[in-house]
């Protein structure tokens, strides 16, 4: 599902570079791209990796900033595949920092089969915003397909809306809030679900964590039907950390009840992971309806921002 990130009293990052950049030329291995965009994003690129992220504030600390980004982006990719076989297992262990951050992520969801896996793209865009941050930047995001780390100093704020529901729904993030991660997961999305889901958003402390928690409510979105398409994710990918487990291919229309049974399935999920502090709050889709709890349910059709 597409974000949109509505920044108040945005800054002009423009100014920043022009396009391209020899700011990235040293710290670009072979394979990785690192380009500033002409609105001032700076978008990475590197295999599957695909990163939007923008900073604001101080111009030269923004540039400097998408210098440190793209150096340690350049070294993300090689470092997962260093440790992709354990990162593949549910219980191996793991070394890197990235890989770490993804081991903490899944342990609290760890009572249904979970790998690392399920929080690649959110850690890789915590170690990513990492780099970006520093003094003179007033916030930041990175945009990790989807799944979204946010930093904001004392005093900021931004708000994050759904693309899916027409910015009807949205979430507001102030500094100091327990909110710096959103992630979505979904059947239609780029990874498998066990799931019958359009979407599922997640906001949580974390992006890691976000991105987790997306998929373990996205897999409880489900019921049992004749016309649900499933099949051994090894079937569509031979290396998948779902071996032979049933995701899911095609979802007929639902009626209206049945609908309502999956959402229900995931809410309730949902609210056990909010209850143990978990997320902060999710919002669910399933063919034009949807469902929401905690931060999400509060912001939704809410404008001010």
């Amino acid at each position: 599902m597409a974000m949109t990130l509505a920044f108040d009293r945005a800054m002009p990052v423009a100014t920043v570079g022009a396009s391209g950049g020899s700011i990235f030329e040293k710290s670009k291995p072979e394979g990785a791209v690192a380009a500033l965009l002409p609105d001032g994003r700076l978008h990475l690129q590197h295999g599957p990796i695909d990163i939007l992220a923008e900073g604001f504030g101080d111009p030269l600390a923004v540039r400097a900033g998408y210098a440190r980004a793209a150096a340690r982006f350049a070294l993300v990719l090689e470092e997962l595949v260093a440790e992709l076989p354990a990162l593949r297992s549910e219980r191996a262990e793991v070394s890197g920092g990235i890989a770490r951050r993804m081991a903490k992520a899944v342990a609290p969801f760890r009572s249904a089969f979970v790998t690392p896996m399920a929080a690649v793209a959110g850690a890789v865009a915590e170690e990513v915003l990492g780099a970006l941050r520093g003094p003179g930047i007033m916030r930041a995001y990175v945009n990790n397909g989807g799944d979204i780390a946010l930093w904001l100093a004392p005093g900021e704020r931004l708000t994050c809306a759904l693309a899916l529901t027409g910015g009807l729904d949205r979430v507001t993030v102030r500094a100091g809030d327990p909110v710096a991660g959103i992630a979505t997961s979904g059947w239609r999305g780029r990874s498998f679900s066990l799931g019958i889901a359009d979407a599922v958003t997640v906001v949580a402390r974390t992006a890691a964590m976000a991105d987790a928690a997306a998929t373990m409510i996205a897999n409880a979105v489900s019921l049992d039907h004749p016309g649900i398409c499933r099949c051994p994710a090894r079937d569509l990918q031979c290396d998948s950390d779902l071996g032979d487990r049933l995701v899911t291919v095609a979802v007929p229309v639902l009626t209206p009840q049945d609908r309502t049974r999956a959402l229900a399935a995931g809410l309730l999920t949902a609210e056990r992971f909010m209850a143990r502090g978990l997320i902060a709050g999710a919002a669910l889709f399933l063919q034009g309806e949807a469902c929401r709890t905690g931060a999400l349910a509060l912001e939704q059709g809410d404008a001010s921002g």
